[in-house]
C-alpha cells in the first residue's frame, strides 16, 4: 500500500514538473535542491526554481512497453522514453499518453523520435480502492496534434469595470470519442478523471486570462464524479496550478468542493461574483471549475440508459472586476425537492426517475429560473444574443430553448453535448464557453443550468470589448476540440473499458 506521505512529496514535485537552476554555474535539474553538485558549497542557496509545468519538451528516445506489469497493467501497452527540455539541459523520464495501441498494430518509433510533446497532468499508474489516487505531469502529449502546446504569459490587468464577470475561461476534454446514432461523446482515457480534466481546463483558463496564478484567492471545484467520497478536487488543483501565493508547500488560497449535481459549479458564479466585489474579502479573483468523468452503469443494468448520454471534460472560469470579458449583469435561482435523479452512497452508478426527470424537474425548474430572470431584468427572447441552457440530452435543452421563445440561431451554437456527451457540472458551462468563443462585444447571453434534485441558476452577461483582445491567446477552445481531425473513435467495448480507469 502506498505510503501516503511518500505520495505526498512524489505529487509535490512530479504534479508540477518542478526543478531548479544554479546561480552560478546554469546548470539544471529535476529536483528541488539547496546546491549544485557542479559548484558545490559555493553554490548553497543560490539555486532558482524554475516551472516546466507551462514549457514544451521533445521526446529525444522511446521504447514500447509491450506487458506492463504490477501498476501499469490496466494500460496494456504504451510508449514510454525520455524527454528533454531546455535544449537538453534537464532530461526526465516520460510516458507517451492518449496512444490506444492495438495488440496487432505496429509502432514506428522513430517517427516519434524528436518530436514536441506536452506535459499532460494524469493518474500515474493503479492503486487500490483504499488507497491515494497517485498523480503526475511525466505523462506527454505530441505538441502539433490533440493538444498543441500554448503559452503561458503573464500581464498585469489593466482596465478595471464597475461590475463583476468573467475574466478568461478553458474548455477541456478527451481525444477518444464514441459515436453511435449520430451523437459523439468524449470519454476519458484510462489515467484521466474528474480531477485530471478539472487541472487542464484550470491551466487553459489562466492562459487565456494571463493572470499571474497567485492572484486567484479563491476556487470553487463542481463535480459529482469525485474519485473520493472524502478528500477534495479543489486542494488538487490549487496546488498542481499554484493558486495563491506560495509558502513552501502550502498555497494561500481558499479551496472548496461544491455539490447540486449538474449545477455543482454554475450555482458558484454568483458567489464568485460577490466574493470579487466585496472589498473585505481581499479577494481579487475566484476560479470556479465544474468537471465530471460523467457515471452511468452499463447497458443491460439498472439505470443503464444513462449511458447512452454521458460524456467527459469540464470548464474552468476566472472572476474578477479587471478585464473582465463578459460582466455578469444579473442572476435568479430556483429549487425544489424533486428527486429525478440519485446515488445512494457507497453505490457506483446513479439511478433517476424516467420521464420524471424532464417535467417537473428539469424543465419546469429551466422555465422557472430563465423566465424568472428575463421578467426580472424586462428582457424577451428578441433582446438577448445567445441562450445557454443545460443540456443533458439532445432535446431537453432544444424544446425549453424554443418554449421561451429563442430561436435556433440563439441557442443551437452552445449545443454542445452531441459533441461531448453531457459532461453533467461542465455541461452548462462548456455550452458558454462555445458561445464566448464566437460572441462579439455587447452581446448578451442568457446562460441557464440545472441540478437535479432539483435546481436551476440563471445568469445575464454582457460581453465587452476585451473579449476579441483575448481570443487571439486561445488555440484550444471549443470548435478546436470539437472538430480537431486527431480525435480519435472507439467501440463501446473499448469505451467501457477506458472507463474503468486506473
Amino acid at each position: 500500500m502506498t505510503s501516503e506521505p511518500i505520495e505526498r512529496r512524489v505529487s509535490y514535485l512530479g504534479d508540477r514538473l518542478r526543478a531548479c537552476r544554479c546561480q552560478c554555474c546554469g546548470k539544471e535539474y529535476f529536483e528541488v535542491r539547496d546546491y549544485c553538485s557542479n559548484c558545490g558549497r559555493k553554490s548553497y542557496n543560490k539555486l532558482d526554481n524554475i516551472d516546466l509545468f507551462y514549457d514544451k519538451g521533445t521526446l529525444e528516445l522511446c521504447t514500447y512497453i509491450n506487458e506492463p506489469t504490477n501498476k501499469f497493467t490496466k494500460l496494456s501497452s504504451y510508449i514510454y522514453g525520455i524527454v528533454s527540455f531546455h535544449d537538453g539541459k534537464i532530461r526526465v523520464p516520460a510516458r507517451l499518453t492518449d496512444q490506444l495501441i492495438a495488440d496487432n498494430k505496429t509502432i514506428d518509433l522513430s517517427s516519434l523520435e524528436g518530436r514536441e510533446v506536452t506535459p499532460r497532468f494524469r493518474r500515474r499508474h493503479s492503486v487500490g480502492k483504499g488507497d491515494i489516487v497517485p498523480t503526475i505531469s511525466l505523462a506527454f502529449t505530441l505538441a502539433d496534434e490533440y493538444y498543441p502546446h500554448q503559452e503561458y504569459k503573464i500581464s498585469q490587468p489593466k482596465k478595471d469595470y464597475d461590475l463583476p464577470g468573467i475574466v478568461g475561461y478553458g474548455m477541456y476534454s478527451s481525444r477518444f470519442r464514441i459515436k453511435e446514432e449520430g451523437i459523439e461523446r468524449a470519454v476519458p482515457f484510462f489515467d484521466e478523471d474528474s480531477v485530471t480534466a478539472a487541472v487542464e481546463a484550470g491551466k487553459l483558463a489562466l492562459i487565456h486570462s494571463s493572470l499571474d496564478s497567485a492572484l486567484i484567492g479563491k476556487i470553487y471545484a463542481g463535480s459529482e464524479s469525485n474519485p473520493y467520497a472524502v478528500k477534495p478536487i479543489a486542494a488538487k488543483v490549487a496546488q498542481v496550478l499554484k493558486l495563491g501565493k506560495e509558502d513552501g508547500d502550502i498555497q494561500a488560497v481558499d479551496a472548496v468542493d461544491t455539490e447540486f449535481a449538474c449545477k455543482a459549479a454554475s450555482s458558484m458564479f454568483k458567489d464568485a461574483c460577490a466574493l470579487v466585489s466585496y472589498p473585505k474579502s481581499n479577494i481579487d479573483y475566484a476560479m470556479v471549475i465544474g468537471a465530471d468523468n460523467s457515471q452511468a452503469a452499463p447497458r443491460g443494468w439498472p439505470g443503464g440508459e444513462l449511458d447512452a448520454f454521458v460524456g467527459y471534460g469540464g470548464a474552468a472560469f476566472i472572476f474578477g472586476k479587471k478585464d473582465v470579458i463578459a460582466e455578469v449583469e444579473a442572476w435568479y435561482s430556483c429549487t425544489s425537492d424533486t428527486p429525478d435523479f440519485w446515488r445512494r452512497d457507497g453505490e457506483p452508478y446513479p439511478m433517476h426517475g424516467g420521464r420524471f426527470t424532464g417535467d417537473p424537474a428539469y424543465h419546469k425548474h429551466v422555465r422557472n429560473a430563465a423566465s424568472k430572470l428575463m421578467e426580472q431584468c424586462n428582457l424577451k427572447a428578441s433582446d438577448l444574443n445567445y441562450f445557454v441552457p443545460h443540456q443533458p440530452n439532445p432535446s431537453f435543452p432544444v424544446r425549453i430553448a424554443k418554449e421561451l421563445g429563442f430561436k435556433e440561431e440563439q441557442f443551437m451554437p452552445a449545443i454542445q453535448m452531441t459533441k461531448f456527451g453531457n459532461t453533467y457540472s461542465g455541461a452548462s458551462l462548456v455550452g458558454l464557453a462555445a458561445i464566448l468563443d464566437i460572441a462579439k462585444p455587447d452581446d448578451r447571453i442568457l446562460v441557464t443550468s440545472y441540478g437535479s434534485g432539483a435546481g436551476s441558476d440563471s445568469y445575464l452577461l454582457r460581453t465587452t470589448s476585451q473579449l476579441l483582445d483575448k481570443r487571439n491567446r486561445q488555440k484550444i477552445n471549443v470548435k478546436f476540440l470539437a472538430e480537431n481531425p486527431f480525435a480519435e473513435f472507439i467501440d463501446y467495448t473499448t469505451y467501457r473499458r477506458l472507463k474503468s480507469g486506473m
